[in-house]
């Protein structure tokens, strides 16, 4: 079994080296402070999301994405795993009807794609928290 530190210290490795591969392409260098990020609507809820890089609607990326305090998500799949990283809130995701798992800042997840899941803001503040995946985003509702 991992430990807490061991296993955020997996995912951070993971993303680092997803990113640094993705770093050829990226352009130039960038540092962006959080109060100059630009979160747009996703058209799904009041799901907003701000690039950190790539095109989510073509194909490899990493966003932050923010929901509201206390949003559940429908019981939804998306064709591409992804990696998520808390960066503020108190999120949970996995199945439908499952005990949440609180992921306070600083935790992560993998979602397998086409896996039907739910992701809340468990927190009465706002959640944000950084995906990257592989391939475009979709978000596809379950029957």
């Amino acid at each position: 079994m991992y430990s807490h530190s061991r296993k955020i210290g997996i995912a951070t490795f993971f993303i680092s080296v997803f990113m640094a591969s993705q770093s050829a392409n990226a352009g130039t260098s960038a540092s962006v402070p959080v109060t100059e990020l630009k979160y747009t609507e996703t058209g799904i809820g009041p799901i907003n999301v701000a690039p950190g890089f790539g095109d989510m609607t073509k194909g490899a990326h990493s966003n932050f994405v923010k929901i509201p305090g206390g949003f559940n998500s429908p019981p939804h799949t998306h064709t591409e795993d992804y990696y998520a990283v808390v960066v503020s809130g108190v999120v949970g995701n996995g199945m439908e009807g499952a005990q949440d798992i609180p992921l306070p800042p600083g935790s992560y997840w993998f979602q397998k794609g086409n896996e039907k899941h739910v992701t809340k803001c468990l927190s009465a503040n706002e959640c944000v928290f950084f995906v990257t995946q592989p391939g475009k985003f979709d978000f596809v509702m379950s029957k």
